[in-house]
């Protein structure tokens, strides 16, 4: 979603759909012989120690997409097909407004939500046409969520929750007034692809593909709903997402009402933390909808798959959208229950809004250099 579908949630110009770089080498083979699966795992075994703050998710093989038992799983989720990665690092936590200030203060980096907005550009995006708003209006700002009064009838309309803030953005994340002192351990929200992408630049990282990303939420539970198992009365112990009626009433049974600390809850198998709830998380394949069709029409194991070549979604045509994984503390189970290991969604490369945030990955090749 770009900066003037977000501004048109008070104009009233549109209805707002919410939702480091690689070259795309996607490789296809009937099957792995063992020579492969010997080489990787040798290459497993050489891993030295870890990066600070990262851990070793080893290559290996599963079923991406959602499991047969997942009754609330959309299309886009399906079918499962084969996938195989090779090992990589990933970041334990997602970024944390400590970590992406440090940033900051070594690059002076500016996010999109803190940029002058260029109506040129802008509308270059949108429906020919599509009127010019108020210079009041077209102000830096980001997506910030609003309770509503009352039940919510029609679900799809995510205006009703959601307002364009001017001076909100990662500094700011609560209002212009707002400050993250004391929030250093929180992941930094308000900030869209194109910065995160901008971090793994100076950190020398990237972020994870789509498949890269669910193989380490899954850990070690392959077929399961969630990435502990398929107990749904488990969740507001393991994952930060809202309980109650959503968007009226947060009941906190989880203990938050917006963004968690890092590792306020149990980590997965491969000791991950958040990789459901909390804030959604950026990874590098453009969405299409139609995707995990095109993969199980081939009906082969796809080697480290990076995506479609370019994104497709009939709902969203003026937008170009990355795919971002794991849910938010927005997920309840009347709106999204995207705390499931196979939830997707897509978002466009300049969407910024709180409850969406980033974790990197890094091969051994990129340590090295």
């Amino acid at each position: 979603m770009n900066k003037l579908k977000k501004i048109s949630i008070v104009i009233g110009c549109c209805v707002i759909i919410l939702s480091c770089k690689e070259t795309k080498a996607e490789v296809v083979i009937e099957s792995q012989n063992n020579d492969e699966r010997i080489s990787r795992k040798a290459t497993d075994s050489l891993i030295s120690k870890p990066p600070e703050g990262m851990v070793w998710i080893p290559g290996g093989s599963f079923l991406q997409g959602a499991v047969p038992q997942d009754k609330t799983a959309m299309g886009h989720e399906k079918p499962q097909h084969p996938v195989s990665v090779d090992g990589f690092f990933m970041d334990i936590t997602e970024v944390t407004n400590a970590k992406f200030r440090k940033f900051v203060e070594e690059t002076n980096y500016v996010t999109i939500a803190e940029r002058e907005i260029d109506w040129e550009t802008m509308k270059s995006q949108l429906p020919e046409g599509t009127p010019k708003p108020h210079d009041s209006i077209l102000q830096p700002g980001s997506l910030m969520f609003k309770k509503t009064k009352s039940s919510v009838p029609n679900l799809y309309d995510f205006s009703q929750w959601w307002r364009w803030a001017i001076g909100v953005n990662w500094r700011h994340p609560s209002g212009p007034d707002s400050n993250i002192e004391g929030k250093d351990n929180h992941p930094v929200v308000h900030v869209s692809f194109e910065d995160a992408e901008a971090y793994c630049n100076w950190a020398g990282r990237r972020l994870p593909t789509e498949a890269e990303w669910e193989y380490a939420a899954r850990g070690k539970k392959t077929s399961t709903i969630y990435f502990w198992g398929d107990d749904r009365s488990e969740l507001s112990k393991m994952v930060n997402s809202w309980e109650g009626e959503f968007p009226v009433n947060n009941t906190l049974e989880d203990g938050f009402e917006r963004t968690a600390p890092v590792k306020a809850y149990s980590p997965n198998d491969f000791g991950l933390y958040d990789m459901a709830g909390n804030v959604w998380e950026f990874v590098s394949d453009w969405y299409s909808i139609k995707y995990y069709e095109e993969l199980a029409v081939k009906k082969v194991e796809v080697i480290n798959p990076q995506g479609p070549e370019s994104p497709y979604n009939p709902n969203q045509p003026y937008s170009q959208e990355k795919v971002i994984k794991g849910g938010s503390f927005l997920c309840s189970d009347s709106y999204c229950a995207s705390y499931r290991v196979s939830s997707r969604m897509g978002t466009s490369m300049d969407s910024s809004s709180e409850h969406v945030g980033f974790r990197t990955v890094a091969t051994r090749g990129m340590l090295v250099k």
